[in-house]
């Protein structure tokens, strides 16, 4: 009996099919077929996509034109959907996205959206208030601003995708008197990270959120640990080598940069932040340090005492000058860390304040590589490092990146140019 054999070959996406795929990542909502067809044509025009519907760049006309609200009328909803859930998890110890929308999301979603530089988040003196009718006011108190904004129509009244409706200011504006550090000083990141504890939350939250790196894979016991504060113990359970093998390896770098935030507290009673602020009971009369940097002094009383908000960076030096990435894998950025400004003796690099940390962390390779795993991870829905593909792309994209002087909205826009195919 003779057996039939047939070979199929499976071809690939076809132009349409990746259009619609690109504005379904951006957006998360149908496209039109106006859309589509104006999508598609700019695939079939597309340079880049002349050798290979798979070569790099290939797609990117086709997914800045989906995020152009001149353009495309469903633009908004990767400004308002995308964007704000992109961010949401960053502002909240939870990491959760069902979070409602609040300063420091709006203010990364209105970075993104004007191209300016990224690293701003970190250290700038920016933020971003709604402009509609019927919402409340912009408060240091409460969150109604916001939350106001949200419940307008995404479409229309409510588009963060408009300049008009959601706008550019100064924290500095509206806080008099507190020194400005991006997102570090919103009054959301605030409410999460200076609340309780001793400020070393908003320090590893903002490790992870815009390093992509927590604590532990960053511990190196070799630094120095005089900035260690008391209420470190030096002996947990009675054995000072789990101290010198494991506490001091995290503490040593965090401690050292954390002191940044000295002079910042969470007031939950009158739902604000403060700054300095000698009169009240939560700060040092003297030096204006929040009290809870200096708890628990009796656990070691030779610790390191906080008396002002300087920082030192020791992990510009051993196994973290790279900030845990892997000591042969350069990548794109020539070093670990930007330049010196202002080091000590052993090059370490020093300052005071949570602005100044902020340009530290916001220079760093790690900086530039998390934002764009993590919007690769958004858009892609996959890890980048998992394929050899992608990780080669993601190199590309952060040379992007870096060379658009950090402006997130190409990073999107060559993500999913990227995952366009299957």
């Amino acid at each position: 009996m003779a057996v039939l054999t047939s070979q199929v070959t499976w071809a690939g996406p076809t132009e349409r099919a990746m259009a619609k795929r690109i504005h379904d990542r951006l957006t998360g909502v149908t496209a039109t077929n106006s859309v589509l067809d104006d999508m598609e044509a700019l695939i079939l025009g597309d340079s880049a996509c002349a050798g290979s519907l798979t070569d790099s760049g290939c797609g990117k006309d086709a997914a800045e034109y989906a995020i152009d609200t001149a353009q495309n009328p469903n633009a908004y909803a990767f400004y308002n959907v995308t964007l704000k859930n992109y961010a949401a998890p960053w502002t909240n110890e939870e990491q959760t996205v069902f979070t409602p929308l609040n300063d420091y999301t709006a203010t990364v979603v209105g970075a993104i959206r004007d191209g300016l530089d990224f690293r701003s988040i970190l250290y700038g003196d920016l933020l971003y208030v709604g402009n509609a009718g019927g919402i409340a006011a912009y408060s240091n108190s409460n969150n109604d601003h916001y939350e106001d904004l949200e419940a307008l129509n995404p479409a229309t009244t409510g588009n963060l995708a408009s300049n008009a409706v959601l706008q550019q200011t100064t924290q500095t504006s509206v806080r008099p008197g507190i020194p400005a550090a991006g997102i570090m000083t919103s009054r959301a990141g605030a409410m999460a990270f200076y609340s309780g504890g001793t400020n070393r939350a908003m320090f590893r939250f903002t490790l992870m959120n815009h390093l992509c790196t927590d604590l532990e894979p960053l511990k190196d016991v070799s630094r120095t640990p005089d900035k260690v504060r008391r209420d470190v113990s030096r002996s947990p359970g009675g054995d000072s080598r789990l101290y010198m093998n494991g506490c001091v390896g995290c503490h040593a770098g965090m401690d050292g940069m954390a002191g940044a935030f000295a002079f910042y507290e969470w007031d939950s009673g009158a739902g604000r932040m403060l700054y300095r602020d000698t009169g009240s009971a939560l700060f040092d009369a003297t030096t204006g340090v929040s009290l809870k940097h200096n708890i628990n002094g009796n656990n070691f009383e030779y610790g390191h005492i906080t008396i002002d908000d300087s920082w030192i960076n020791y992990w510009r030096n051993g196994p973290n000058s790279k900030l845990g990435l892997r000591p042969a894998d350069d990548g794109p950025l020539a070093s670990g860390w930007g330049p010196l400004t202002n080091p000590d003796a052993k090059d370490n690099e020093t300052g005071n304040g949570a602005s100044s940390l902020g340009v530290e962390l916001a220079n760093s390779k790690a900086f530039a590589q998390c934002q764009v795993d993590k919007a690769f991870e958004a858009i892609c829905l996959r890890d980048p490092n998992v394929f050899s593909a992608d990780r080669d792309a993601r190199d590309g994209f952060i040379s992007n990146f870096v060379g658009s002087g950090y402006n997130m909205r190409e990073v999107f826009t060559d993500v999913a140019a990227h995952c366009k195919g299957s």
